[in-house]
């Protein structure tokens, strides 16, 4: 076994709390659907594209979002809702450039189907913006190391996996998460930080992400 690098700075995980709070935009139709994320603040993008993936942790890869779901099982519009539902939502950096990449979805699709703008959905059914409030709490866990870095990954809650390894994208908008920086910037394992930054929330569910670091983790250590 290889001896344990110390880190240059140690890894404080932290993990977050998240409310919804209606926005009191309430949509009825696809043109009022489309007018709306242009305007909702990057809260409310981010509760209806990203919610998924936090509540289906334990369910199979690919979950849909709030805005596809409405379009086909609301509207009966599939062929937008699939269109929606194939914008691979974590690979974007930034909620702006999300959000622009919904817009242009929906754009595309009424300049061929204009009629569907005016299709409303039946009473009660509207589509309803809410936004997300964060709460971001640093925890108790500080490491030094891959092996202290492996023991804690193994007890962390879901949402602090969550945030270092998807929120981070988002938050510092780069191509990397939390995890994968450290472990290239202070533990200087450029191969390691490589294999987690590259694994894919569609492939895999939350704590089928936490076991396979632990393993690339491991593997890394007995090298």
């Amino acid at each position: 076994m290889a001896e344990l690098i110390k880190a240059k700075e140690p890894f404080r995980f932290f993990t977050r709390l998240h409310l919804s709070e209606l926005t009191g935009i309430r949509v009825s139709t696809l043109g009022q659907l489309l007018a709306s994320i242009k305007k909702v603040p990057g809260s409310s993008i981010y509760h209806h594209t990203h919610r998924f993936l936090q509540q289906h942790i334990y369910l199979s890869p690919e979950p849909p979002n709030d805005f596809a779901y409405w379009v086909s099982e609301i509207l009966g519009e599939d062929e937008l809702g699939e269109r929606l539902v194939s914008i691979d939502t974590v690979k974007f950096e930034t909620i702006r450039s999300l959000r622009e990449k919904i817009i242009k979805t929906v754009e595309d699709y009424l300049k061929n189907n204009p009629l569907s703008k005016l299709k409303f959905s039946r009473e009660g059914e509207e589509f309803h913006f809410i936004k997300a409030i964060s709460f971001v709490i640093p925890t108790n866990y500080i490491v030094v190391d891959l092996a202290e870095f492996k023991d804690v990954i193994s007890k962390i809650t879901i949402d602090s996996i969550y945030f270092h390894i998807f929120e981070a994208r988002l938050r510092l908008e780069r191509n990397a998460n939390d995890f994968s920086h450290w472990i290239e910037t202070s533990i200087g394992d450029k191969r390691l930080a490589y294999d987690i930054s590259r694994l894919d929330p569609y492939t895999f569910t939350l704590e089928e992400l936490r076991k396979i670091i632990i393993k690339k983790v491991e593997e890394r250590m007995r090298a």
